[in-house]
């Protein structure tokens, strides 16, 4: 592209400025659909893609009108009624150091290649790791490796990290896997509700899904206690080694917290490697009226922790931390010289320690996050979230025509409509015919083999009115539906 078109097509930029603020303004106001969903080939051809990707934008008007047709077609995240997935609702102005990264485009798994990104990760891995007592520096600068010090790097998203951790847990007992294989005797135990990126990571690592051995859970999927030391005793009597208990911190589908503390004092007893996947619930550390949910957390050997879930920050960006920063350097056991330096280098180098070789600055994108509000405006908001799911709890327990099966200890809960047919297939029509009006946007999962559906109260800006809106917008869809 020449200079002069490239100074032409520059000239979108201020525009889209406009057109960016006034997309978060309108999900904000209500003033559009939650989602409105078409077929690919109608996407595609709104973007006029055959012609773009022939000739190229040929104006700043082709460029704005691309980014308007594609936010028009966007789920509306920014819209108080997305009570979806566990997908982060962005501060408006949190996509600055995606686009400083897609400017300067250095990744930061090099320090020499990208000093800030690498700077910022480190030191918001410190603050993680003084949230769970496991820092031992004196300012979140202080890169000093103190004896007794946790370590973490950020991975893109929750399955790289679940991986990590694991892989850390099986170096730990078994280091020689590395270069000779698995072992055949190894198996990891967790609940039966796990998210199932922990058997992706079991399976990736050559151990098979049949490594994973789950223990029972109660009525709601927490882990029970009980069946967690029977399946323990009977997997020694059987000749396996235990490589890691996993925990939950909390359950995707439901919201809740497996008894983290008790699971950590039966690791310890049995000295045995302890896991949380604190994805979506680890946030709770940031407040002192949630954090009692992550007791027995510190006592963890590892755990993983989704900023782009509950602390606003765009996918991807999540933490994989330790307890002893010796299990991060023991993990992988290779040799690179153009990237792994035997020497005393500036700065710190997270390649030796991922499974990606390159990543994007994300500690640019978490520390940005806080930068925009502060700590304290932050587990304002997570309190608030978790707060409106108890709100919502008491609401559906005035209604007739609803059942909700658990007091939430997050901004999750799952619920049914009763005031129709009770099949499980009744409750997905409602889900999908709800999100086909635009109003709402919910999702739906199983529960001990019952379908509910489920919110995640993730909008700064919800409101019990619109949880009283919900509810009544799914008795006209549930009307509408009985008398087809």
């Amino acid at each position: 592209m020449n200079e002069r078109k490239t100074a032409q097509l520059q000239d979108a930029l201020p525009k889209l400025v406009d057109v960016l603020e006034n997309y978060v303004s309108s999900s904000q106001k209500k003033e559009t659909p939650v989602l409105k969903q078409h077929a690919p080939e109608h996407i595609l051809g709104a973007l006029h893609t055959d012609q773009i990707l022939e000739n190229g934008f040929q104006s700043p008007e082709d460029i704005t009108d691309f980014v308007s047709t594609y936010l028009a077609h966007t789920n509306h995240l920014h819209h108080p009624r997305y009570m979806g997935h566990q997908v982060a609702v962005p501060h408006s102005l949190s996509g600055i150091p995606d686009w400083i990264h897609g400017t300067a485009n250095n990744p930061s798994s090099l320090y020499e290649m990208g000093p800030v990104g690498g700077a910022l990760e480190a030191y918001m891995i410190n603050w993680m790791l003084e949230k769970l007592g496991w820092f031992r520096g004196q300012s979140y600068a202080d890169f000093t490796q103190y004896p007794e010090n946790g370590s973490g790097i950020l991975t893109h998203g929750g399955s790289v990290a679940n991986l990590t951790a694991l892989s850390a847990a099986r170096a730990a007992i078994a280091p020689e896997a590395w270069t000779d294989g698995n072992p055949t005797d190894l198996v990891i135990i967790g609940p039966s509700s796990s998210h199932y990126s922990i058997g992706r990571a079991i399976s990736i690592m050559g151990m098979g899904k049949n490594a994973y051995v789950a223990a029972a859970v109660d009525n709601n999927e927490v882990i029970q206690i009980s069946d967690l030391q029977r399946v323990y005793k009977e997997q020694k009597e059987q000749g396996k080694r235990i490589m890691a208990v996993v925990a939950n911190a909390c359950a995707t589908s439901t919201g809740l917290y497996d008894p983290l503390d008790e699971i950590a004092d039966f690791c310890q007893e049995n000295k045995l490697w302890f896991h949380v996947d604190g994805a979506h619930g680890a946030v709770a550390l940031l407040s002192d009226r949630e954090k009692q949910k992550m007791k027995g957390a510190e006592k963890a050997d590892s755990l993983i922790w989704d900023a782009h879930k509950m602390m606003r920050v765009p996918a991807l960006c999540t933490a994989v931390l330790f307890k002893n920063q010796f299990h991060q350097y023991n993990n992988f056991k290779q040799k690179g010289s153009y990237v792994f330096h035997s020497t005393e280098v500036i700065g710190m180098d997270s390649m030796p320690y991922t499974v990606e070789c390159t990543k994007s600055a994300l500690g640019t994108k978490l520390f940005w996050t806080f930068a925009l509000g502060g700590e304290k405006n932050m587990t304002l908001y997570i309190e608030k979230c978790y707060q409106l799911a108890e709100d919502f709890y008491h609401l559906l327990n005035q209604q007739k025509d609803f059942e909700v099966p658990y007091f939430p200890q997050s901004n999750i809960l799952c619920f049914r409509f009763t005031g129709g047919p009770a099949s499980d297939d009744f409750q997905l029509k409602l889900r999908y015919t709800l999100i086909d009006t635009g109003n709402f946007y919910i999702t739906s999962c199983e529960m001990n083999n019952k379908r509910y559906l489920r919110v995640v109260l993730i909008h700064p800006d919800t409101a019990v009115e619109d949880l009283k809106a919900l509810l009544n917008n799914i008795r006209d869809v549930a009307q509408n539906l009985i008398q087809d």
